[in-house]
């Protein structure tokens, strides 16, 4: 340390605070060690202020029909414009002490914090949790740089529906957020370099909800490579090999990159070139080392990052929790209907060896769908040895809650056999479960 660095010492360290890390934060700090959590941007991290809540605000709003500076109104309030107040509060009613500035790890329990006034030195006497995040990808097309594209961090602050939009990554953000523009009147065309949309999802997915954004007026190009953009003060054109687009703006939803290029891997004996940060089943990285989140590798999820959370309080406290698993995560995808998978989908269950067996059920089958005019799918894979369900997929209105039964039965390796023994409540969408059940012949 220089002369001129200020040194503290404390029980834990928390770099970042996203979800993850300021669950963490106040568990540990409820449980009375002393924490000190480190971030420079805003405490809570994307989730509350750029991720899931202003989009299931701006896609409800869409939803019900309403205008889009009503929603813009409500994700004000929820964001307390931007505001991280709401967080750092109930932090501190813990006795977490929030530290402003970036943090770097400095070797085993340290953390060295720039700060306002000078560089932080602090020590973790039982380590350091590392949360830091990510930050949206951009890909390097040329022109594109330099450009008012916008990202999830920009569109959120959108207080009138633009006239035109394309729509750059037909991932979950980009297909969440090409249905909610068109339904609020914007002209939207959504491109995808792949083959189809939603590429993580089953196929059987990818095709209901490619037919729904078609039919609501979304222009939807698949096979797209976007070569070049240009820009000329009053909207974009995207060149690519199958004819150029034009729109007033530019939203890019191309994925997402970790924050790890300058967290100091390095004095921890980690890659400072990788992509994830590797943890065992509780969540250590290395000597006095917790990582959880979307820089873990195991999906970058709210739910993740706050399962992984509880996993290495569990351990810095020494208590007694399950060890972390990841053959059951589960995932949604927010448009309407929404699309939800759990476990493995078949083309991951194939390429990791295992005999597969499927069986698919359209929602508009069960009374429930026919009643609402639904359009989806269920589909369930599983072993054709043991039965064991090892994952499956739902596309249906209120999907999400309809994946809960076929969660608890990948997370607790249930048999097709077990889950046909069930009775399923009538008339519910979740019994579109039962006939892709039967379907799958065990």
């Amino acid at each position: 340390m220089g002369a001129e660095d200020r040194a503290e010492e404390v029980d834990v360290v928390v770099l970042g605070v996203g979800s993850g890390g300021e669950y963490a934060a106040r568990r540990l700090g409820r449980a009375g060690l002393q924490v000190a959590a480190v971030e420079e941007r805003l405490v809570g991290g994307e989730c509350p202020f750029w991720g899931c809540t202003p989009s299931k605000l701006l896609i409800h709003a869409a939803r019900e029909g309403r205008a889009l500076p009503a929603a813009a109104a409500r994700i004000r309030e929820a964001t307390h414009d931007w505001h991280d107040d709401g967080h750092v509060g109930p932090m501190e009613a813990e006795g977490v002490r929030v530290v402003r500035g970036h943090g770097r790890l400095d070797g085993p329990g340290r953390v060295r914090v720039s700060t306002e006034d000078g560089d932080l030195v602090l020590t973790g006497r039982r380590g350091v949790v590392l949360n830091t995040g990510t930050a949206p990808a951009v890909p390097p097309v040329p022109g594109l740089d330099g450009t008012p594209y916008w990202t999830n961090r920009e569109v959120f602050e959108v207080e009138e529906a633009p006239a035109s939009l394309a729509v750059l990554g037909a991932g979950n953000i980009g297909c969440e957020l090409a249905q909610a523009f068109a339904r609020l009147g914007t002209r939207v065309t959504l491109l995808e370099s792949a083959e189809r949309i939603l590429v993580p999802e089953e196929p059987e997915a990818a095709e209901v909800v490619t037919r729904v954004l078609r039919e609501e007026g979304v222009e939807v190009r698949t096979r797209a490579e976007v070569t070049r953009v240009e820009h000329d003060g009053s909207g974009f054109t995207l060149v690519t090999g199958t004819g150029d687009v034009r729109a007033d703006h530019l939203l890019v939803a191309t994925g997402r990159r970790p924050h790890l290029a300058d967290v100091g891997l390095e004095s921890v004996g980690l890659d400072p070139d990788s992509d994830t940060v590797a943890v065992d089943e509780h969540c250590r990285a290395a000597d006095r080392l917790w990582a959880v989140g979307d820089i873990t590798g195991h999906g970058a999820y709210t739910h993740m990052s706050l399962y992984q959370g509880r996993v290495a309080v569990h351990d810095i406290l020494e208590q007694d929790g399950p060890p972390a698993t990841y053959h059951a995560v589960s995932r949604v995808t927010f448009t309407d209907p929404e699309v939800a998978g759990v476990g493995l989908t078949e083309a991951q269950a194939r390429e990791q060896g295992i005999a597969v067996v499927t069986g698919t059920a359209d929602i508009g089958s069960s009374p429930r769908g026919w009643i609402d005019e639904a359009t989806g799918v269920v589909k369930v894979i599983a072993d054709a040895g043991s039965g064991v369900v090892v994952g499956a997929s739902v596309v249906a209105p209120y999907g999400g809650e309809v994946l809960g039964l076929l969660s608890t039965a990948v997370h607790a390796r249930l048999t097709v056999p077990t889950l046909r023994g069930m009775h399923f409540a009538y008339p519910t969408f979740h019994r579109v479960v039962e006939r892709a059940l039967r379907d799958t012949g065990l």
